[in-house]
C-alpha cells in the first residue's frame, strides 16, 4: 500500500509512562517515512499525560488549593475551606482526594480526640508549583485586557 496513512503507534521513552500517539506517514517504496509535520493527536485515551493531568488539575479548585497550601504551608481542611472562602464541603474533598492519589498532597492523621487532619505539599507538588505561579503571574498581568474583552461579547 502507498500513500498517506494514519497509523497508530505506542511510544516508550525510557523512565516515562507510555502513552498512544497519532502520526501521518508516507508510505515510499515500501519504507515508512513520516512525516515532520505531524503532530501529537491529542484522542482521548489513558495514556495521554497532557489530557490525563489537565482533567485532574485543570479545574479551579485543585489550582486554588495547591496555591493556598504553597502559600500557607501544611494546614487542616476547615483552614483550606476558609482560605479558599467559596469551595463547599463535597469540592474540596473530592479535590484533596484526588491530589493525594496522585501523590501532589499528602495527609497526616494525628491521633487525638477528635483526630487532626493536615495536608502539605508533597516533593511533587512543590516541583508543580512553578509551573502554576507561572499560569498566576500571566493572568494577573493580563486580567485587565480579558475583562475587557469578555466586557466587549
Amino acid at each position: 500500500m502507498y500513500g498517506k496513512s494514519r497509523v497508530s503507534v505506542l511510544i516508550k521513552q525510557e523512565g516515562t509512562e507510555q502513552f498512544a500517539a497519532y502520526f501521518c506517514v508516507t508510505i515510499v517504496d515500501k519504507k515508512i517515512v513520516m512525516d515532520k509535520k505531524s503532530l501529537i493527536n491529542f484522542e482521548a485515551s489513558e495514556y495521554c499525560p497532557v489530557r490525563n493531568v489537565i482533567a485532574r488539575l485543570g479545574d479551579k479548585w485543585s489550582i486554588l488549593t495547591l496555591t493556598t497550601l504553597k502559600v500557607n504551608g501544611k494546614l487542616r481542611f476547615s483552614d483550606i475551606q476558609r482560605t479558599i472562602g467559596d469551595v463547599s464541603q463535597r469540592m474540596l474533598t473530592v479535590t484533596l482526594r484526588a491530589m493525594e492519589a496522585d501523590g501532589i498532597i499528602s495527609r497526616e492523621i494525628h491521633a487525638e480526640v477528635p483526630p487532626r487532619v493536615e495536608y502539605e505539599l508533597t516533593e511533587l507538588g512543590e516541583s508543580l508549583y512553578p509551573h502554576l505561579q507561572a499560569l498566576i503571574d500571566w493572568a494577573t498581568e493580563n486580567i485587565d485586557t480579558i475583562m475587557v474583552g469578555r466586557n466587549n461579547l
